[in-house]
């Protein structure tokens, strides 16, 4: 029988990765976008793999009521969904003081609100056929809060709670919710994606160039985005996958870290990485 995925933001980054590799394992998948031709090249490369009659690109903006409504009717000729990974997504940065409610609010929109919607879509159908995996990708700034990024980290612990709490409703009909907590990934989340708060009297400038020097400056300790891509097809094929799946260099370390650390250490250590 025919399987099929849903993928949210798969003209770049991630989602690029997951559609090839779910279509790899002979999914159907809907790589879903808010612009159609940014697909080309995700449809040129699932061409030279000898996939592309697995890969359907479609448009959808998770921010837009219309754009939902349109693919709602569109779910409506679809037999079932198997999967749906919750990508789509940008890092806000910022400091509190810095960023406008605006700021927060768009942030919101895209990483929380969006992926709530379009599980909301998906929620009926794999109840019915009682079975679906829904995969929210997070992050660990989704555990730990940093300085200058309050906007994508505040997003990133709504969803984790999103994610609990629809787990526990959805596992009496067969449906799991999964959320991955990437660490620091080859991706564009940092470059194209990511939009930084400022004011022009800031108090904060010389904090934020610290920040994002030491994100340039681990740019070589970057993992492949395909480790995670194979993680989303592992448990989409996994028939009880667990909730929580922190993957990246150090993820695990920082969590064990901050989970057994008393406040005051771990705030040391934190603010000493930016000096």
């Amino acid at each position: 029988m025919a399987r099929h995925a849903i993928v949210t933001g798969s003209s770049s980054g991630f989602g690029y990765a997951i559609c090839l590799r779910l279509a790899q394992d002979g999914f159907y998948v809907y790589a879903t976008m808010r612009t159609i031709a940014k697909g080309k090249e995700l449809l040129e490369e699932a061409e030279r793999l000898h996939i592309k009659q697995y890969i359907t690109i479609k448009e959808l903006d998770v921010t837009s009521e219309t754009s939902l409504a349109a693919f709602r009717e569109e779910l409506a000729q679809v037999d079932g969904v198997d999967v749906l990974v919750n990508n789509a997504g940008y890092a806000g940065g910022g400091f509190v003081e810095d960023c406008e409610l605006a700021d927060f609010k768009q942030q919101f929109d895209t990483n929380v609100f969006g992926a709530i919607a379009l599980t909301n879509l998906v929620l009926p159908i794999m109840r019915q056929n009682r079975k679906g995996t829904i995969i929210n990708i997070s992050s660990i700034s989704g555990k730990i809060g940093f300085p200058g990024l309050s906007p994508y980290s505040s997003s990133k612990f709504a969803l984790e709670g999103f994610s609990e709490s629809l787990r526990l409703e959805m596992r009496p009909f067969g449906v799991y919710v999964v959320l991955i907590e990437p660490g620091s990934y080859n991706t564009n989340i940092w470059t194209k994606g990511k939009k930084v708060a400022k004011r022009e009297q800031s108090a904060y400038v010389a904090q934020m160039k610290k920040i994002e020097n030491y994100i340039e400056g681990g740019k070589d300790r970057l993992g492949d985005r395909s480790e995670i891509a194979d993680l989303v097809a592992k448990i989409a094929n996994h028939r009880s996958p667990s909730l929580r799946y922190a993957v990246g260099k150090g993820v695990k370390l920082s969590l064990l870290a901050k989970t057994i650390l008393p406040w005051k250490w771990w705030e040391k250590i934190m603010l000493k990485q930016l000096k």
